[in-house]
């Protein structure tokens, strides 16, 4: 079988992604083949393309999708021809209407939640899951800040937040992305382009500051961020929309207050099938009750791929995206 898929095979801008037809093999031992009805698209799209985060080339594009087998290979149980089903932490690729992804990738996909919306959300869904109940597993009765909380990430954050009982602070960059991200379920937000967001972290907090900040911007609000810990809080460095972070002084965390900093990543948090099913389990639960919705604000044909990136790049982009094979 053939499929268009899209590939790189340099490092660079958004024109070094070419659409192409490529044969699809019968699956591996191991392996399902998903046709696939909708593709996320997400800022680590862009580290790979770009050659911030490194492939051997040339390589796919593309972390989560859903869509439905079509075919199983061998020593494959649990899944079968005809489920739908979803994946976000598989390998590079997912930019392609049919493809073999390893079924320890692969989660069923519940009937009640569309194609659309388990593809824009597995990446990020389980991103705010392994952030909020296993990175530093929130109790309800927090108060924390949430970087770029009008993103694709973002909303959802702010979403499991308020079923937590948690108070989201969030920045964003607009007086629209601020509405967004307070419809959403966050409880104050800071327009940075208009307001210091560390002075007003301090005002909300009556200078108490929080315990955990989520920073998926880099360097940007790195040092501001280190600023809005209490003495012994957590960063937690997730992504570098800005930027990657550099020169990190060791002596900084001691001065600020015996800082803690992490760098996660989703596929250490979902290296099991037990653990990624257990954490697909939790957010589908949030999806289905309601107190989680995927906002889809932006689609895109796979092969108008390049001007995705550059909306994205940009920050035209508000919510979730989708490629649509």
């Amino acid at each position: 079988m053939k499929a268009m898929v899209v590939e790189v095979a340099r490092s660079g801008g958004p024109e070094v992604m070419e659409l192409v037809e490529r044969p699809v093999a019968d699956p591996a031992p191991g392996e399902v083949r998903i046709r696939q009805r909708a593709v996320g698209l997400n800022f680590i799209d862009i580290y790979f393309r770009s050659g911030q985060y490194t492939a051997p080339l040339p390589h796919g594009l593309g972390m989560e999708a859903a869509g439905d087998v079509e075919a199983v290979g061998a020593g494959v149980s649990g899944i079968k021809p005809g489920d739908r089903v979803a994946y976000g932490s598989g390998p590079l690729g997912a930019y392609a209407q049919l493809r073999n992804v390893p079924v320890h990738h692969v989660v069923p996909l519940p009937k009640a939640i569309s194609y659309e919306a388990g593809a824009a959300v597995m990446l990020k869904g389980l991103t705010v899951q392994y952030l909020f109940r296993q990175t530093y597993r929130l109790q309800g009765t927090e108060t924390i800040l949430f970087h770029a909380a009008a993103g694709g990430v973002g909303l959802i954050a702010c979403q499991w937040a308020r079923a937590l009982g948690v108070k989201l602070i969030g920045t964003v960059g607009s007086a629209a992305k601020a509405r967004l991200a307070k419809d959403h379920g966050a409880w104050q937000v800071i327009d940075y382009s208009t307001e210091n967001f560390v002075e007003r972290v301090k005002a909300l907090t009556k200078g108490e500051k929080v315990p955990v900040v989520y920073d998926g911007v880099g360097k940007d609000t790195w040092e501001g961020s280190l600023d809005c810990l209490q003495p012994r809080g957590l960063m937690v460095s997730y992504g570098s929309a800005s930027g990657p972070v550099a020169g990190v002084s060791l002596a900084i965390l001691a001065q600020k207050g015996s800082l803690y900093v992490t760098r996660p990543t989703l596929a250490t948090f979902v290296a099991s099938r037990e653990r990624l099913l257990a954490s697909a389990a939790e957010l589908f639960g949030l999806m289905e009750s309601g107190a989680i919705k995927v906002a889809i604000e932006q689609r895109y044909p796979l092969a108008d791929v390049a001007r995705a990136h550059a909306d994205l790049a940009a920050r035209r982009t508000t919510g979730s995206c989708v490629l649509v094979p």
